[in-house]
């Protein structure tokens, strides 16, 4: 059997959608015990090697090393990659009226006017990575604001936001993942949700994460091989989304440093938002968000020219 790596983003989304070909693990990668610790599904012939990371640190090695067979990376990174990789149809994140927010401290008074605040004298922005699709989108939104001025950018691991901004160690902070829902408990005030504003103003989903797949699998494992596992993908999808308890377990089992995922209600909130019709297949919709987005960007000089969307 051939092994391909896989790796993920650490969020919940992420990480139930691989347990159906990768089988449940604990976070030191050792199986779980049973029929759970190995894949549910047929894997082709594959051994899929599970790792999880944090997202900017998957968007460097894919631009800068690119030997992951699989990896899920930010939209906002796939010009940089598109030779080497291939965008699967499935596993796809889109903000369809949500998205990334920027948050403050609530006695904050610097930011009355919205997100203009953030491109003030001497203020400072924390962001989860300059290749994430949250740091574009805010990129074009402040350009609308004022072109001239740019965001003294604090960049961080994306769990370290909340304190940062909480301690006053930045003065705002960029939010992916489930901090997007947990803010308000750190005493924190939302003042832009990057899917709401890229909804009203350019209409359409916000394309978020992306999982690609190398192109030479075709090479080295026989014409084909790519369709193929983009296939397998996609059924793991689908088996994790049918599985709803068994997905919920393996957030439970998986939980340690992550307390909102005992959370039900908060689990299923993000779930909902994250894994939604167009997680299961973009399709000519997700694929056209996409283009728009990184057209966009390209036009404004914050990233490569995305070329053709090339989807699996």
């Amino acid at each position: 059997m051939h092994q391909l790596t896989l790796a993920h983003s650490p969020d919940s989304d992420d990480l139930v959608m691989w347990w159906p070909i990768c089988g449940m693990t604990h976070e030191d990668g050792s199986p779980v015990d049973g029929a759970l610790g190995k894949p549910a599904i047929d894997t082709g012939g594959f051994v899929f090697a599970a790792m999880a990371e944090d997202v900017e640190v998957l968007n460097r090695r894919a631009i800068e090393v690119g030997d992951l067979d699989i990896t899920a990376i930010s939209a906002h990174t796939y010009p940089h990659i598109k030779d080497r990789y291939r965008i699967t149809d499935c596993g796809g994140s889109f903000g369809e009226g949500y998205g990334p927010k920027v948050v403050v401290r609530q006695d904050d008074e610097r930011f009355a006017d919205g997100a203009a605040g953030l491109i003030g004298e001497g203020v400072t922005v924390a962001v989860p990575g300059t290749k994430t699709t949250a740091f574009l989108t805010l990129s074009l939104l402040l350009r609308e604001v004022d072109p001239t001025r740019t965001m003294l950018v604090v960049e961080m691991p994306f769990h370290e936001i909340i304190g940062a901004v909480q301690r006053g160690d930045v003065d705002a902070g960029l939010l992916i993942h489930e901090a997007q829902l947990t803010f308000a408990d750190a005493g924190l005030r939302k003042i832009v949700d990057l899917g709401e504003w890229w909804g009203e103003a350019r209409g359409g989903a916000l394309p978020l994460g992306l999982n690609v797949i190398r192109r030479d699998l075709d090479m080295r494992f026989g014409a084909g091989t790519c369709k193929r596992i983009a296939g397998i993908l996609s059924e793991s999808v689908e088996y994790a989304i049918a599985h709803e308890s068994e997905s919920r377990e393996f957030l439970k089992i998986r939980g340690g440093d992550r307390p909102e995922w005992n959370d039900d209600a908060l689990v299923k909130k993000y779930l909902s938002m994250y894994v939604s019709g167009l997680t299961r297949s973009m399709g000519d919709e997700g694929a056209s968000a996409l283009g728009r987005l990184l057209g966009e960007g390209a036009k404004a000089g914050l990233c490569p020219e995305p070329g053709e969307i090339d989807v699996i």
